[in-house]
């Protein structure tokens, strides 16, 4: 997997900058209940778990779903807070067939070379009829992202990422049963935000010049100097099945 390959740097970024907070899991957690039924033994598949933090959040709200974590990046694997967690990846998951009920991907499908490879694999370990459930920022649609207003170049790079319709169609076979932006509170506040900022944690914000990045900083300070309220992003939930 990857537009980058995650090393002890960027895993460790990753780590410090993109785990959730119960505010945001809660938004998450409602949305998937509207496609997932997490009854005692559904299999749940994490796939392209990172270090683990919405592997843990499942385990925790729901007790009787076993949680399967699969990971690429081994620097990832070493941060987990999920134990275990598998090497793999989407192409070769180590998981035999008709194993899971379920298989979440989140911020995964733009590190995945061949969409469709990953959508046969994803096929064969998934039960009939189970759902794929993947968040992501789409090619196409910057709007709800509050990094992409301070770092305008960074859109370019989202460009290069696959869209919704690419995803459907790599994934054929599938059926689009749900679409929608999901709203989280991506930090308490803008001055926040910018203070806890780690470049490496942003596969876009890696992918652009130095200049355009420092521009994109100097922007975030100045408005945090006047912004009241929090920083709330909007993810896109696609669900297949």
């Amino acid at each position: 997997m990857g537009l980058i390959a995650y090393n002890g740097v960027d895993a460790a970024a990753f780590a410090a900058n993109r785990h959730l907070g119960d505010d945001a899991l809660g938004e998450w957690r409602a949305a998937m209940l509207r496609y997932l039924d997490p009854r005692p033994g559904l299999r749940l598949l994490d796939l392209g778990s990172g270090t683990g933090s919405w592997a843990r959040a499942f385990r925790q709200w729901w007790p009787g779903v076993e949680v399967v974590a699969v990971e690429p990046s081994a620097a990832m694997r070493e941060r987990a807070v999920f134990a275990p967690t598998l090497a793999g990846d989407a192409a070769a998951v180590p998981l035999a067939d008709a194993s899971v009920d379920a298989v979440w991907l989140s911020t995964v499908v733009h590190h995945i070379p061949d969409l469709a490879a990953a959508a046969r694999e994803i096929r064969r370990v998934l039960r009939p009829g189970g759902p794929v459930l993947i968040r992501s920022v789409f090619a196409g649609r910057p709007e709800g992202v509050a990094l992409f207003r301070y770092f305008p170049e960074a859109v370019a790079v989202l460009d290069r990422y696959p869209s919704a319709a690419r995803v459907e169609e790599a994934f054929t076979g599938f059926t689009v049963v749900g679409f929608e932006p999901v709203p989280q509170v991506t930090a308490p506040s803008l001055r926040e935000f910018t203070a806890g900022l780690r470049r490496e944690a942003h596969t876009p914000l890696q992918l652009i010049t130095d200049a355009a990045y420092a521009a994109g900083v100097a922007r975030l300070r100045a408005a945090a100097e006047t912004a009241d309220g929090p920083v709330v992003d909007a993810l896109d939930l696609l669900v297949l099945a």
